[in-house]
């Protein structure tokens, strides 16, 4: 199978770690023409929202990490990182959709800040204030949702903590990690063990060390962030609107496909 990703990715990463938990492999591959939002080549035509990540599985290619990973369970069963309870599962989705689409969007708002210096001064510090609030208010209810529990799929270890396992981890890059000594912060010690996750991790580690110079490709309109969704809200409802006025007037960020007609895409 080959997917295509990147290893900063959160949503790569939550493939990643669930294709090497069930022992499959793939080839992964960081598409030539991600970030500039083309709609020519092999990525464009896997997916034309021309995201991360995408596998491609003999004739199928599939997107969305979501969809990826409901395809795998059901083709992979074995071993199983859903819960077979309806309840138990309901619990695990739930789990992930938050940290898919909240979370992730904290992450990165974080991160236009750290790696691709979109606000500078009283904004930057405003920006990462806000981050760091909302981190805390996310990993209080991860915590609470772990309970006394192992793993967030119970005696398990499962799909929810694949999902959640980059987030955290992100967090903990940024300097926003858990409470020492909390049940967060212990769990991510044990999740971060595990060979799956361990070779994901070292993976982001590697890709994170090289955005100094890969930045700036996203501030001269070499490559372009794309703000969709929750990222675009939070940017907003955290203050931020002045970012994205800046990218819009100098072509710095693009929304998702489909393309606007005469306008930004």
């Amino acid at each position: 199978m080959l997917l295509y990703e990147h290893p900063l990715s959160s949503y790569a990463q939550k493939v990643k770690i669930v294709l090497r938990e069930k022992g499959l492999p793939f080839t992964p591959e960081l598409p030539e023409s991600f970030g500039t939002g083309r709609t020519d080549g092999p990525f464009a035509a896997a997916n034309p929202r021309t995201e991360v990540p995408v596998l491609i599985d003999g004739g199928i290619s599939i997107f969305d990490s979501t969809v990826i990973l409901d395809y795998v369970e059901e083709r992979w069963p074995e071993p199983p990182l859903l819960p077979r309870d309806p309840a138990a599962r309901a619990v695990a989705r739930l789990t992930e959709e938050i940290c898919d689409t909240q979370y992730e969007a904290v992450n990165w708002g974080f991160g236009e800040v750290l790696w691709f210096r979109r606000a500078t001064g009283a904004l930057a510090d405003h920006l990462r204030a806000e981050a760091a609030a909302q981190t805390r208010v996310l990993q209080a209810w991860l915590s609470d949702r772990l309970g006394a529990a192992e793993w967030f799929g119970g005696d398990r270890f499962g799909r929810a903590d694949a999902a959640v396992a980059p987030m955290v981890n992100r967090s903990v890059h940024y300097g926003l990690g858990p409470a020492a000594g909390g049940t967060l912060a212990r769990w991510h010690a044990r999740v971060r063990e595990r060979p799956s996750v361990a070779a994901t991790f070292a993976e982001f580690d590697a890709a994170a060390a090289r955005m100094a110079e890969a930045a700036a490709l996203y501030t001269t309109g070499g490559r372009r962030r794309e703000y969709r969704d929750h990222r675009l809200e939070w940017m907003i409802k955290s203050g931020g609107v002045e970012v994205v006025l800046a990218g819009l007037r100098d072509d710095t960020i693009r929304f998702p496909w489909p393309e606007a007609v005469g306008g930004q895409d």
